[in-house]
């Protein structure tokens, strides 16, 4: 039999009832991405001595009547994540012999719960961008499509997961960089809300790991169902011990509703600062359609919604003002001189993203008490609804372009171009608020690409959209392995 597509829940099963071994599993991994990953490069910097070793010992902890979440699973990691004894180097070619001595806590975690390590997953450069490729590793492509991209910066997670390179994938998310791999390459992946998956470890070499969150990034699972999701959040979840002094599991609350039928669903196929392309807006509408069909109560506006535009412009300058703060001092004197040069009455959003590079303390804080009102806002929207369903980005995966001035990069929608850097416009609808956000395949371009969308839940909700994706993977389909 071939493991290689099965779910982590029907390897674990199989390996309770004895069907197979983590050995047998782990070298049947090894063997497939030693003979298809030469044309993905998904899996930058393997691991196989001792994934065969953590194999064997999986197999003897079984043998003493062990069971863990994981026990004997192979996953991969992504390559931002610290790992004892491997190299760390976000794609910086700089530190591609920095070698951390002690794992990322979400690695500890994997460990603790069984999992087999197979290896470390390609990035960007430094993470930003919505494709993965750098100058030590380089370029990883879209299984379905070897001309394309499989996403960023979580895209050699995702490619590794669509081409049965392991059953589970970690990786992160600022700018959708777990939810868009997701959506380009037809595989699951879950932003979690703000806060509830401790991140120490998955910091730029030559940074210290420290127990503190960045604004607005988060830490989480990519899988090939649903159900996989919630079983590696659960291994995920918890805050980190050396802030609280203790470790302590963490009860999220349980699913709004079991049924489909059941749901309140505020369904988005528009955005006010960017279009939705033909693929995209037919995905979105299958799941639309899929809900109302079995029931669900379904709405296609709400005056509840906080206003988008505004949320964007916040999320921008909060995202923008986090990574300007890591700039060498001579980049970003330059950038004050720019803001400063800016005219009074001049709001528009390269401005405002120019502006926001250069944030004071006093110019944070007000930007996050507006932050703060789009949070009241939702939690009123929730009060009314289950779950939003809408994009995560404008299109399907789209080809490598690799042009290092992202400014001459266009975004093809429906054959018109757009700002590259547009691709966030969706991404930040749950992430600046902090709200969980779930990505689903909900199937295919007329080019026979994958395509996703986002389940947007209530804060510290997970279960919620992992419950309504689990109910969709059973109604509309899911991950779909690509045909040989």
């Amino acid at each position: 039999m071939d493991w290689n597509f099965q779910s982590a829940e029907e390897l674990g099963a199989a390996l309770r009832a004895g069907e197979v071994t983590s050995v047998e599993l782990t070298d049947e991994a090894i063997a497939r991405i030693e003979r298809d990953d030469k044309v993905i490069n998904a899996i930058c910097v393997p691991d196989f001595d001792r994934a065969r070793g953590a194999a064997r010992r999986a197999d003897e902890a079984r043998a003493r009547g062990e069971d863990r979440p994981l026990l004997g699973i192979p996953v991969t990691v992504k390559e931002s994540y610290n790992i004892a004894g491997l190299p760390t180097t976000w794609g910086m070619p700089e530190y591609k012999d920095y070698v951390p001595a002690e794992d990322a806590i979400q690695v500890s975690r994997l460990r603790a719960a069984g999992a087999v390590v197979l290896g470390k997953t390609n990035v960007p450069l430094m993470l930003k961008d919505w494709q993965s490729y750098n100058e030590i590793y380089g370029t990883t492509n879209n299984p379905w499509d070897l001309g394309r991209t499989p996403g960023g910066s979580s895209g050699g997670s995702a490619a590794a997961l669509a081409s049965g390179f392991g059953a589970l994938s970690i990786g992160s998310d600022l700018v959708g960089s777990l939810r868009t791999p997701a959506h380009f390459c037809g595989i699951y992946a879950h932003k979690p809300t703000f806060g509830l998956v401790a991140t120490r470890g998955m910091v730029p070499p030559p940074a210290q790991a420290l127990p503190s969150d960045r604004d607005l990034a988060v830490v989480g699972p990519m899988a090939r169902t649903a159900r996989d999701l919630t079983l590696l959040l659960d291994v995920m979840a918890g805050p980190d011990p050396l802030t609280l002094g203790v470790a302590f599991d963490v009860a999220l609350p349980a699913a709004r509703h079991r049924e489909l039928r059941d749901f309140r669903v505020l369904v988005l196929d528009g955005h006010p600062l960017i279009p939705t392309g033909s693929a995209v807006r037919a995905a979105v509408n299958r799941v639309a359609d899929a809900l109302a069909a079995d029931g669900a109560r379904v709405e296609r506006h709400s005056p509840l919604l906080p206003d988008l535009t505004e949320a964007a412009m916040i999320y921008t300058q909060l995202t923008v003002s986090d990574v300007a703060a890591h700039y060498p001092v001579q980049i970003y004197e330059q950038l004050r001189t720019a803001a400063a040069g800016l005219e009074a009455d001049d709001q528009g959003r390269d401005a405002e993203w120019l502006r926001g590079t250069v944030f004071s303390h006093r110019d944070w804080i007000e930007a996050n008490n507006r932050r703060e009102l789009h949070r009241r806002g939702w939690r009123r929207l929730f009060a009314e609804f289950d779950v939003v369903v809408c994009p995560i980005t404008p299109t399907p995966a789209f080809p490598h372009d690799h042009n290092p001035d992202f400014g001459e990069r266009r975004m093809d929608i429906d054959g018109v171009g757009y700002p590259y850097g547009d691709h966030f416009v969706w991404a930040g609808v749950p992430t600046m608020p902090g709200l969980p956000a779930t990505a689903i395949p909900a199937g295919r371009s007329p080019e026979g690409l994958p395509v996703g969308v986002q389940l947007i839940g209530p804060m510290f909700e997970d279960r919620t959209p992992l419950r309504l994706a689990e109910l969709l993977e059973q109604k509309i389909g899911g991950f779909q392995a690509i045909s040989p």
